[in-house]
This record gives structure tokens, C-alpha cells and sequence, in this order.
């Protein structure tokens, strides 16, 4: 009889821990959700912000380049990791445009430069706002995953740790878009 009631225990503990890990994963899928939204909404500026540019600083091709193959690379990433990743370079290429920005006063004082400039910066607070929701709940996540005895049953059922936004060298002080 003792024998049944720990084997009930048991199971009991693993179906709870079975149950949070799922729970947590969806949280953080539903997080990187939200994320993934205002990174298209972003994907979705980009192409107009460079054509006002590329009108005053046409001769500017090889960031023009660098910017769509970013862009594009971005758009296509399928896994939460490529996301990430491409959302890196992607910050790099807009730091090389508003590099080549600040070096026309014409954009300064164009009204659909600076509006789109206004609503690429409230959406990148919004991303930003988003990330670290994400990052809140990927952190739990992982977390849950390294801990005992939750791990045993993360490794059952061959769940992965979960990449994190986090800001590259390249990016740390990539956009400044105050003109």
C-alpha cells in the first residue's frame, strides 16, 4: 500500500512539473507573439524610411544594400533564434541609415522623414516594451528548465532553452535617432 501512494506521489509531481513547463513555454511563445508583431510592423517602415533617404543620398547604394538584404533576412527568419539574430543585423543596418541621414539637413526638415522617424521610435519603445516581456518569460522558462528536479522532465520531454533578446556590440549603441 505504501508502495502505491509514493508511486502516486511520484506521478503526481511529475504531472505538475510536465504541466508547468508547458504552461511556461507558452507564455514565453505567446511573449515572442508580441514581439514578432511590432517586428513586422517595423519590417513594414523600413522600406519607406530608406526611400526618403535614398531621395536625398542616392549615391549611398551600399547601405541602401545592406539594409534590404537585413531587412529581408529578418522577414524570412522562421525559428525564434534566426529572430533574434536577424533582428541584430537588422539594428545595424538602420544605425549605417540614420549615419547617412545625419549628414543632409534637407532630411532634418522633411515632414514625411521625421514623421516616419516618430513612428519608428515609438514602435521601437513599444519593441522594446515587448522584448522584455519576453525575455521576463523565456528567463522563467529557462530557469525551470535548470532547476531540479524540474529539469529531469525537461529533458523527457527534450525541451530547449529559449534565446533571449539581448543587445550584441554592434548594436549597443546602433540607433540614435534624435536629429
Amino acid at each position: 500500500m505504501g508502495v502505491i501512494i509514493a508511486l502516486i506521489v511520484v506521478l503526481l509531481i511529475i504531472i505538475f512539473i510536465f504541466n508547468l513547463i508547458v504552461k511556461e513555454n507558452n507564455a514565453a511563445k505567446k511573449a515572442f507573439a508580441t514581439v514578432d508583431v511590432y517586428l513586422k510592423k517595423r519590417y513594414d517602415l523600413v522600406p519607406n524610411l530608406v526611400e526618403i533617404v535614398k531621395g536625398h543620398a542616392a549615391h549611398e547604394k551600399e547601405v541602401f544594400e545592406s539594409i534590404a538584404n537585413a531587412r529581408t533576412k529578418a522577414i524570412e527568419s522562421q525559428k525564434e533564434d534566426a529572430v533574434v539574430k536577424s533582428d541584430n543585423e537588422l539594428n545595424v543596418a538602420l544605425k549605417s541609415l540614420f549615419a547617412v541621414a545625419e549628414q543632409y539637413p534637407n532630411l532634418k526638415t522633411n515632414a514625411s522623414f521625421l514623421e516616419l522617424q516618430k513612428k519608428l521610435n515609438d514602435l521601437e519603445d513599444e519593441l522594446a516594451a515587448a522584448r522584455r516581456t519576453y525575455n521576463a518569460a523565456a528567463t522563467e522558462y529557462n530557469t525551470t528548465l535548470e532547476t531540479f528536479p524540474t529539469n529531469l522532465v525537461g529533458k523527457l520531454m527534450r525541451k530547449k532553452q529559449r534565446e533571449l533578446f539581448v543587445v550584441n556590440d554592434d548594436v549597443r549603441n546602433a540607433i540614435n535617432m534624435k536629429f
